[in-house]
């Protein structure tokens, strides 16, 4: 008997969702950027469905509000030596997931725009790609890679000049790789404006951001970083999806 047909034996119709896709119960997770934002939330929702999971950033120390049974490592994604080091301490695993930003990103008109800030911005991609190269070889072959992009890359507002360039990049840097690492799956999650702690804004001042960010979106309000997270689990659990987008962005893409 074949290993899907072993796999399928028993399972009635109503129940061949579960048994074709990812159940992350018992599955090692590794997620950098794990400790905040769109990542903690990812953390989190893992963790309430049973997955192991192996929390990374660059400042852990302060991560606030992560489950007891999380670990944290410490890690920057743009120091290959020692992304290497930490992926081969937490292998083998299962799911493989970066929400890193790897540091600032410029905003502003690109002809006004400082070319280093603009090149800085790039740092994403960079830890994004040092993610994928050195981490799949450790993944399960049936295991999943997520990585977090943004709805500028498909539609850029003013000023989102270099956010919507690395986002561009990632996604086609992911649609490129997902042929090569299959049956490893790879895809991406395009949250559109987020309410999470990259914002410093506070009180009123906040308010008044969001207001203005979203007033054109057909959901006009920003989203959660548990809302974001749910779609990051929808790519993790459906072994049918490779090599792709999913927006959650309020009706960005549609203002």
């Amino acid at each position: 008997m074949d290993p899907l047909t072993t796999a399928l034996a028993g399972c009635d119709l109503f129940n061949l969702r579960n048994c074709l896709n990812m159940n992350v119960n018992g599955k090692k997770a590794v997620i950098f950027g794990g400790t905040s934002g769109i990542g903690l939330a990812t953390t989190k929702q893992l963790k309430e469905l049973g997955a192991d999971v192996i929390a990374i950033s660059r400042n852990p120390e302060k991560g606030m509000d992560i489950p007891d049974s999380v670990t944290l490592k410490k890690c920057d994604v743009l120091d290959r030596d020692h992304i290497q080091t930490v992926l081969e301490e937490c292998a083998p695993y299962d799911i493989l997931i970066s929400a890193a930003t790897g540091g600032a990103r410029a905003v502003g008109p690109f002809l006004d725009m400082d070319m280093d800030g603009y090149q800085g911005s790039f740092d994403k991609l960079w830890g994004y790609a040092n993610v994928i190269r050195y981490g799949t070889n450790f993944l399960s072959n049936n295991g999943a890679i997520v990585l977090v992009s943004g709805t500028p890359a498909r539609k850029t507002k003013p000023g989102q000049v270099a956010i919507g360039s690395v986002g561009g990049a990632v996604e086609t840097l992911v649609r490129a790789v997902a042929p090569e690492i299959a049956p490893k799956r790879i895809n991406i999650l395009a949250p559109g404006t987020i309410d999470t702690p990259m914002v410093a804004f506070k009180g009123a001042e906040r308010d008044k951001y969001y207001t203005k960010a979203t007033a054109d979106n057909i959901i006009p309000r920003a989203g959660t970083p548990e809302e974001a997270a749910q779609g990051i689990l929808f790519l993790i659990q459906n072994d049918f999806v490779t090599g792709t987008t999913v927006d959650v962005d309020g009706g960005w893409l549609l203002s």
